[in-house]
């Protein structure tokens, strides 16, 4: 434990000087993609740990963390969460995983969905409001694939459908996540790759914006692409007992719009029951401060049930807060757990 909180605070120090040791490479892209919310991370258990997710086990999430680890579950899981961004928006995501036990493979379907809840519609005119509401709403809907490649090596696909909704304007597209994960048997040593948002350019559509003040003629949208994210990590147990453990994982992304960033996550176990979770991202200029949350894990008769949750305090949007619920039915679940 001494070990632990050393690593803990050497980090924190580190933060102040994070500026100066990690070049800013891509932060001149900022802003160069659309649809920004298929980057909003909603995995409590990878919140809480900074995002540094890629190289976990398998769980009820990983079809959103990295599809190939969808491979290695041997039972139907399902996962739900809700991410707070801030001012009324919600953004909230349901998927399961069937697992086909004669090939080691699986299949699983998701749902991403971001709604901004009502808003004001303005005008130059009125400022304050015309006293009518418009709506933003943005959705992704995913088919995910894995297989087993080998007892170490695993491969997974989330194929999605993208629909974006504001107020009149409408844009759709596709995008794919491409992931790779690699286990060793040295202290749950795991590698992994991921391609996240892979896809095409869209633009938004609908009908054309009037010509009034200051205006002229009719203005039309440019494509831009979608929020493209290369991932590579690695995570390990370093330390484990009979009745505790100690997860570290870290996460380089590479994201095509904007700086890469490099992300720390540790997780404590106890007794397979309560998990400690904190981390914190390097070079991402609107998080100054750690990330940290919990997890509990119970048990609905047989099958086991996980309640997380995790706080991540912005810069800018103050505390996000994302909570979750994961269940597998099967009772194998619990006690491959408990040994």
């Amino acid at each position: 434990m001494k070990n632990t909180i050393l690593v803990i605070t050497c980090l924190f120090l580190a933060s102040n000087a994070t500026a100066q040791l990690i070049p800013n490479f891509g932060a001149q892209r900022a802003g160069l993609s659309t649809l920004s919310f298929l980057k909003n991370d909603l995995n409590p258990r990878s919140v809480a740990m900074s995002g540094a997710s890629v190289a976990l086990a398998a769980d009820a999430f990983s079809s959103y963390t990295n599809p190939a680890a969808t491979a290695d579950l041997r039972s139907f899981h399902g996962a739900i969460s809700n991410l707070s961004i801030g001012a009324g928006i919600q953004q909230s995501f349901l998927s399961v995983s069937i697992p086909r036990k004669k090939n080691y493979s699986t299949f699983g379907f998701s749902l991403n969905m971001l709604n901004s809840g009502a808003m004001e519609r303005r005008t130059e005119f009125q400022p304050e409001g015309t006293g009518e509401k418009f709506y933003v709403t943005n959705m992704a809907l995913g088919g995910t694939y894995a297989q087993q490649l080998s007892d170490m090596f695993s491969a997974g696909i989330t194929m999605k459908f993208i629909y974006e909704q504001i107020d009149t304007y409408t844009n759709a597209t596709v995008a794919a996540d491409v992931s790779f994960l690699y286990k060793t048997d040295y202290k749950d040593l795991n590698f992994a790759v991921m391609i996240q948002n892979f896809g095409g350019s869209s633009s938004i559509d609908g009908d054309d914006l009037p010509v009034d003040f200051n205006r002229t003629g009719s203005p039309s949208a440019d494509n831009y692409s979608v929020p493209t994210v290369f991932s590579l990590g690695a995570s390990v147990i370093p330390w484990k007992v009979k009745k505790q453990s100690l997860l570290v994982a870290l996460q380089l992304n590479h994201p095509s719009d904007n700086a890469e960033n490099y992300r720390i996550g540790l997780e404590y176990e106890y007794m397979k029951l309560v998990y400690v979770r904190a981390g914190y991202m390097l070079n991402v200029s609107s998080q100054s401060l750690p990330t940290f949350g919990f997890g509990l894990r119970h048990r609905i008769g047989a099958h086991p049930l996980h309640i997380n949750y995790a706080a991540n305090p912005t810069d800018f949007l103050g505390v996000q807060h994302t909570v979750g619920l994961a269940f597998g039915i099967n009772k194998m679940d619990r006690e491959n757990e408990e040994r």
